[in-house]
């Protein structure tokens, strides 16, 4: 019996709240850099690194979590990513002292290690809850959290840990915003705890139907992983995957840096333009599912994406020194409409491409290709903004993106479960 579930819909959105609360701590240290930098005596690469253990931590991590979600379940690996979450927030709540920052440290490492645990989710909750014509826009829902977090980010730290020369009110200020996500992060253990079911009494789509038809429980993820990188249109995503995200990750890191060289001591002008980021990313996502819902046009969404992305970059690169605010917020919008809903479309174009491999083999390779070319061009553009200034660095993201658009173009638009479901569907008419 094909029949979905009312908890889809509180499931999906526990699991987009504990992911917003871990993107939050994601970025809320880059936000604010040279307050931090102040803070803890450090560099502003030592600041970096906060964010840049996230993607560090996902690398060698991907297998053994990939293993326990087919050996334990969706319900173990969302206790155990939110529960890790947690602690990370309460272990970051002692640390707010000058001569503390390896505590600080320390509980970013055990967020950025729930993370692994929470990125592949979207797409796996999606497939395992929801119906045919819900899935894009159900992942569309688990990811929007994440960029909600990301928006809070950069909006809360600005306005909670003020830029003031007292490290003791400054200490006071940083305190109150650890024990609020503290706090709030303990909530949504709970919530999971209660709400999230392993997998509902009756498969929701035919796509689980066949899946469960198609799919081998002896499979192992490596034998997966070999037979999706045969696959060469999802070689070409992977790599054009890898070079968007990375360039997102690379923008969101080092967007203190690049906007204080230019507007000094305007912190919350940081705040603003991330702010403004994120907002039009939830608005691309919300869209991009949608849109996929309905048109199924995976690979001319992706490509209309990718270009708007490249123009947004490019009139962003061209336009940050020149002094007019409102410019850098219409290029940061379209940047963040469209990088974003790539981001979201993305997982479901690689399932598209994978069919009927599980979905979470491909959302796990395409997160690790984020986070491999995430620290790459984090530190390269780091280096460059050093050495050379803040648009070089930006001309080096351009460079990279025009490349993500080319390979994107070369993609072609291999829909085997939409192709599936067609003759199922087909099939079914013939028969009855």
């Amino acid at each position: 019996m094909i029949k979905v579930s009312k908890r889809r819909w509180a499931v999906v959105l526990v699991s987009s709240c504990y992911s917003m609360c871990n993107a939050f701590q994601w970025i809320q240290y880059a936000a604010i850099n040279n307050i931090f930098m102040y803070f803890y005596g450090v560099s502003s690469f030592a600041i970096d690194w906060l964010s840049m253990c996230y993607m560090l931590a996902y690398i060698p991590l991907l297998l053994p979590v990939a293993w326990l979600l087919k050996k334990f379940g969706l319900r173990t690996i969302a206790l155990t990513g939110s529960a890790l979450n947690c602690l990370g927030a309460w272990v970051k709540v002692g640390s707010p002292q000058p001569h503390l920052f390896p505590v600080t440290v320390l509980g970013q490492v055990i967020c950025s290690v729930a993370q692994v645990f929470i990125l592949g989710m979207p797409s796996r909750i999606a497939s395992v809850w929801f119906g045919d014509d819900e899935v894009s826009t159900a992942c569309s829902i688990a990811v929007l959290g994440n960029q909600l977090g990301i928006a809070l980010g950069f909006l809360v730290p600005a306005v909670s840990a003020p830029n003031i020369d007292d490290p003791d009110e400054l200490a006071y200020h940083i305190s109150i915003m650890f024990y609020i996500t503290a706090g709030v992060a303990t909530l949504l253990f709970i919530l999971v705890l209660i709400v999230f079911k392993e997998k509902p009494k009756h498969p929701p789509s035919r796509n689980q139907c066949l899946s469960y038809a198609f799919v081998s429980p002896d499979a192992s993820f490596l034998s997966s992983i070999i037979s999706v990188f045969k696959k060469q249109n999802f070689v070409l995503l992977f790599i054009s995957y890898g070079l968007n995200a990375g360039a997102f990750y690379a923008l969101c890191t080092l967007l203190n840096r690049m906007v204080i060289f230019h507007y000094t001591g305007e912190g919350m002008i940081v705040g603003r333009i991330g702010l403004t980021i994120t907002v039009a990313g939830m608005l691309g996502t919300v869209i991009s599912g949608i849109w996929l819902d309905r048109t199924k046009t995976y690979k001319e969404t992706t490509l209309v994406l990718y270009i708007m992305t490249l123009v947004g970059m490019a009139g962003y690169t061209g336009t940050l020194n020149l002094g007019h605010l409102w410019i850098v917020y219409i290029t940061a919008g379209i940047i963040g409409f469209s990088i974003t809903g790539y981001l979201t479309l993305g997982f479901e174009f690689a399932m598209e491409l994978t069919y009927p491999e599980s979905e979470v083999v491909s959302s796990c390779l395409l997160n690790v290709s984020a986070q491999v070319f995430g620290i790459i061009f984090t530190i390269s553009q780091g280096q460059i903004m050093d050495n050379y200034g803040t648009m070089p660095g930006n001309i080096f993201l351009c460079v990279l993106l025009t490349l993500g658009a080319v390979l994107t173009a070369f993609i072609k638009a291999d829909l085997r479960r939409q192709r599936l479901l067609k003759i199922f569907r087909e099939i079914e008419v013939i028969g009855g």
